[in-house]
C-alpha cells in the first residue's frame, strides 16, 4: 500500500517537473521570439544603449536551446540571433571608422560610441580585439610619421622625445575619449603596450643600420631614459593586458639579494622592477651591450695604470686605528666593481652579466700581478751566503777562550742586510691587501651568481683570481719568515760552533741568545702592529 501511494507521488513529482520545464521553455521561447524582433528594430535604429541588456538576455536564453537546433523553428531563431551579432559587429565597426574619419574628427559622438562599446563587450571577443587593434593603430599613426627612421628624431640622442610624445598623447586621449571605452578594456594601457612594441622594433632596426655610430655614452643615455619610461608605465598601469607568460618570465628574474663583505650593495640600487613593463622596450639594447662591456674593460685598464703610478709616487705608512692596513687602491677597485655590477644588473642579467664577470676576473689578476706581486722586495741570498761563509771562517780561527769575548764583534761582522722598516711596511700592506681581496672576491662571486640568470650561474668562477691572492699571501709570509731567518742565521751559526765542553762555569745570557730574542721580539711586535 505504501509503495502504491509513493508511486503515485513520484509520478506527480515527475509530471510537475516536466510541466515546469515545459513552461520555462515556452517562456524562453516567447522571450526569444519577441527579443529577436526587438533587437532587429533597435539595431537598425542604432539604439545601442537599449540593445545591450536584451542582447545579453537573449544570448543567455539561446544557450538553453543549444540541444534543440535540430528543430527547424529553433534553428531559425538561432540563425537570426547569430546574424544580429554579425550585423552589430559590422555596424559598430563602421560607426567607429566613420566617426574617426578626417571630416568627422571634431564631432565624435562619444555617448553613442560608448553605448556601442557595451554591446561589443557582449559580442564575440574577436570583435573587440579587431576594433581595438584598428583604433590603437589609428592612435599611433602620428607616432609612426614623426619618428620614422628617416627622421632626425628617430635616433637615440632624441629618444626622450618618443616617450614625451606618448605621455602627451595619452593625456589628450584620456581627456577627449577616455570615457568612451569601458574601464576594463584598459585602452590607455593597450595603447602604451603597442607603443612599446613598435618602439622596440623600430629602435632595433635603426641601431642595426647605424651600429657604428653608437658609443657607450649614447647607449647608456638611451637605456637610462628607456628604463625611467618603463618605470613610469609600471606605476601608471597594472600590466593586466600583457600576457601572463611575459609577467612570469620577468618576475622570475627578481632574485634574492645579499651583501658584499667589502662593500655592501645598496638593495635599492640593485632592485629590478618586476613589472611586466620592465624590458618591454629595453630588450632591443641587449645585442649592443658589448659596447658597455668594452667600456668597462678600458676604464679598468686605465684604473689599474693609475693605481700603479700612484703607488710608485707614495710610500705606505703604518696603519692607524682609523686607517685600514691595506693599499688604498684596493677599496677603490671594488667600489668600481660595485658600481659596474649595479649598472649591469639594471641592463641585462644574461650574457652581459657573464661578460662583466669575466672582465672582473681579468683585472683581479692584473691587480694581483701589477699592484701586489710586483711590489714585493727581493731577498739577496747570494750576499747572505758569502757573508755567512766568511763569518764561519773567522769563527774557526778564534780560540775557545777568546770566543765569548769576541762574540759580539763577530755577530756584527756576520750580520746580513735586512729589509728596511719601509720595506717591511710594504710587505705587510701587500699581505693584508691580498687577504682583503681574497675574502671580497669570494663575496663578489657569490653576489654575481645570485644576480645572473640562474642558467648561467655555474659559469661564474673566480677560483683563478683567488689562487692569485693565495699566491701573494704565501709569498709575503715566505719573504717575512726568510728575512727573520737571515737575521738570526749569524747567531745560530755561532752557537753551533761553540765547543761547550770547554766551559766550566755558567755565565750571563749569551750574546747569540740576546741577538735572536731581539730579532724575534722586533719582528713579531711589528708584524702584529
Amino acid at each position: 500500500m505504501v509503495r502504491e501511494i509513493t508511486r503515485d507521488i513520484k509520478q506527480l513529482d515527475c509530471a510537475k517537473k516536466n510541466l515546469t520545464l515545459a513552461i520555462t521553455t515556452l517562456n524562453h521561447l516567447h522571450m526569444l521570439v519577441g527579443g529577436v524582433d526587438t533587437l532587429k528594430s533597435l539595431t537598425q535604429k542604432r539604439f545601442y544603449g537599449e540593445i545591450a541588456l536584451p542582447l545579453q538576455a537573449i544570448s543567455e536564453v539561446m544557450t538553453h536551446f543549444e540541444n534543440y537546433t535540430d528543430i527547424p523553428q529553433v534553428k531559425n531563431l538561432s540563425d537570426q540571433v547569430k546574424q544580429i551579432h554579425v550585423e552589430l559587429a559590422e555596424q559598430i565597426t563602421h560607426d567607429f571608422k566613420e566617426a574617426f574619419s578626417g571630416s568627422n574628427k571634431t564631432t565624435i559622438p562619444n555617448k553613442q560610441l560608448a553605448q556601442a562599446c557595451l554591446v561589443v563587450s557582449i559580442l564575440d571577443p574577436k570583435v573587440k580585439r579587431d576594433l581595438l587593434k584598428w583604433f590603437i593603430d589609428l592612435q599611433l599613426q602620428e607616432y609612426h610619421h614623426l619618428f620614422n627612421e628617416t627622421e632626425d628624431t628617430a635616433w637615440l640622442d632624441k629618444i626622450d622625445k618618443r616617450y614625451a610624445w606618448l605621455k602627451r598623447h595619452l593625456l589628450e586621449f584620456e581627456d577627449r575619449l577616455g570615457n568612451m571605452f569601458p574601464q576594463n578594456w584598459e585602452v590607455s594601457e593597450q595603447i602604451a603596450v603597442q607603443f612599446c612594441h613598435i618602439t622596440r622594433e623600430e629602435l632595433s632596426k635603426i641601431m642595426a643600420k647605424r651600429k657604428n655610430e653608437i658609443d657607450v655614452k649614447l647607449l647608456l643615455y638611451a637605456i637610462q631614459k628607456t628604463s625611467a619610461f618603463e618605470n613610469l608605465l609600471s606605476r601608471r598601469f597594472t600590466g593586466v593586458t600583457l600576457s601572463e607568460d611575459c609577467a612570469k618570465s620577468e618576475g622570475s628574474r627578481h632574485v634574492k639579494q645579499a651583501d658584499l663583505t667589502a662593500d655592501t650593495l645598496d638593495e635599492r640600487d640593485m632592485d629590478l622592477n618586476s613589472s611586466p613593463f620592465h624590458g618591454l622596450i629595453g630588450k632591443c639594447f641587449i645585442p649592443h651591450l658589448q659596447i658597455y662591456i668594452d667600456s668597462v674593460d678600458r676604464n679598468l685598464s686605465d684604473l689599474i695604470d693609475r693605481f700603479v703610478m700612484d703607488q710608485k709616487q707614495s710610500i705606505p705608512t703604518e696603519a692607524t686605528e682609523t686607517q685600514a692596513a691595506i693599499l688604498p687602491s684596493c677599496p677603490d677597485l671594488f667600489v668600481f666593481y660595485k658600481k659596474s655590477m649595479i649598472q649591469c644588473n639594471q641592463l641585462d642579467r644574461g650574457q652581459t652579466m657573464l661578460s662583466l664577470a669575466k672582465v672582473f676576473q681579468k683585472y683581479l689578476h692584473e691587480y694581483s700581478e701589477k699592484l701586489l706581486m710586483s711590489n714585493l722586495p727581493k731577498i739577496e741570498t747570494q750576499t747572505l751566503g758569502a757573508s755567512m761563509q766568511n763569518f764561519t771562517k773567522d769563527l774557526q780561527k778564534i780560540s775557545t777562550s777568546g770566543l765569548i769575548h769576541n762574540f759580539s764583534s763577530l755577530l756584527k761582522e756576520g750580520e746580513v742586510t735586512r729589509f728596511t722598516k719601509d720595506e717591511q711596511t710594504k710587505i705587510c700592506y701587500v699581505l693584508t691587501t691580498a687577504e682583503y681581496c681574497l675574502e671580497t672576491t669570494q663575496q663578489l662571486q657569490d653576489k654575481l651568481k645570485e644576480k645572473i640568470d640562474p642558467s648561467l650561474a655555474d659559469q661564474i668562477d673566480f677560483s683563478k683570481g683567488q689562487d692569485d691572492f693565495h699566491k701573494v699571501i704565501s709569498n709575503c709570509i715566505q719573504i717575512l719568515v726568510q728575512d727573520l731567518e737571515n737575521a738570526c742565521e749569524p747567531a745560530l751559526t755561532a752557537m753551533s760552533k761553540i765547543q761547550w765542553q770547554n766551559f766550566d762555569t755558567v755565565g750571563d745570557q749569551s750574546p747569540y741568545i740576546t741577538a735572536i730574542t731581539t730579532h724575534l721580539k722586533n719582528d713579531s711586535s711589528y708584524n702584529q702592529g
